[in-house]
């Protein structure tokens, strides 16, 4: 897997650069920090290790540690299919784009095994669904386990990406808490291009 940095890898408002180390088969470790105004009271912490493979691939494993039982995590019905709105409940997403260009595209995957995939021209801006997309990943029950991987083509050229990893955590009380690598001041908005804070080199050529 290529190199995958933070250049905003500490919490609320902070600005910290710093290289995480890898390995060939490994992936960097990464924190995400809930957002200061929607604490958890179930969730202690939620590491991700992340990773780039060749044409376009991304790889993303959740960790999820605290009292899991207080987590309302969607079950699976049998279909593991495409499904709007699933940041609504415990969900865990990938926004990733080239560094150059204010266009990007956004993962969403379930506990449930439901999935979405949108991209998006700027800002929020001209959101369509992916079609041109392999998805595939794999839930752990009780252990807050999610692992993820994406093809994207359409991503698969040599240029850096700009990648951002969150979580939104809906608790048994209806309280939800919202987790990234970095939150900029105010509301919780994943979309925020201040929340694309690691940067991933292209992986080497084999």
């Amino acid at each position: 897997m290529a190199a995958l940095r933070s250049a905003l890898a500490c919490g609320f408002g902070r600005t910290e650069n710093r290289t995480l180390g890898t390995c060939r088969e490994a992936m960097s470790d990464l924190i995400l920090f809930p957002h200061p105004d929607f604490p958890s009271i179930a969730v202690t912490s939620i590491s991700v290790d992340a990773g780039r493979g060749h044409g376009g691939k991304l790889s993303v494993r959740f960790h999820v540690e605290g009292t899991l039982d207080d987590v309302i995590w969607p079950e699976f019905d049998g279909d593991a299919g495409r499904a709007d709105g699933l940041w609504q409940h415990s969900c865990f997403e990938a926004f990733v784009g080239f560094v150059d260009e204010p266009s990007y595209c956004e993962l969403n995957f379930a506990p449930s095994m439901k999935w979405a995939a949108y991209r998006f021209d700027d800002y929020r801006a001209g959101m369509r669904n992916i079609d041109d997309i392999q998805t595939y990943g794999h839930w752990t029950p009780g252990e807050g386990r999610l692992e993820m991987h994406a093809v994207l083509p359409e991503l698969g050229d040599r240029r850096e990406w700009r990648l951002g990893l969150s979580a939104v955590i809906e608790a048994v009380d209806g309280s939800k808490s919202y987790w990234a690598i970095h939150h900029p001041p105010g509301k919780p908005d994943f979309h925020n291009a201040d929340c694309f804070a690691a940067r991933v080199a292209a992986p080497q050529h084999p």
